[in-house]
């Protein structure tokens, strides 16, 4: 019986997470603050649910550290994401292959 409550709870959060912007905002968003803000939540969830996932993905926590490091520099840098992907997959694999 708990577990049909859960579900209905889950379920009517969900719908109104979706349905509550159509319904009560229908007029054009003009604010400026709002819209930048919006504009940059699906970036900042991705984020929160990567950069976990990024150091306990590997056996020690050093090599994935080491790895977004090294990511975030060769970004910076203009590598592209393949060459980012394989620079960081290459750290993580020398890293492991002396830590452990």
């Amino acid at each position: 019986m708990k577990l049909y409550i859960y579900i209905f709870v889950m379920a009517g959060v969900s719908y109104l997470i979706r349905a509550l912007p159509m319904t009560v905002l229908r007029k054009p968003i003009r604010s400026r603050f709002i819209q930048s803000f919006l504009f940059y939540v699906p970036y900042v969830t991705l984020a929160v649910m990567t950069f976990p996932a990024i150091l306990d993905a590997t056996q020690s926590q050093v090599s994935g550290l080491a790895a977004l490091l090294v990511g975030l520099a060769a970004a910076w840098l203009g590598a592209d994401l393949f060459k980012t992907a394989v620079t960081c997959c290459a750290v993580v694999f020398v890293l492991e292959w002396f830590i452990h």
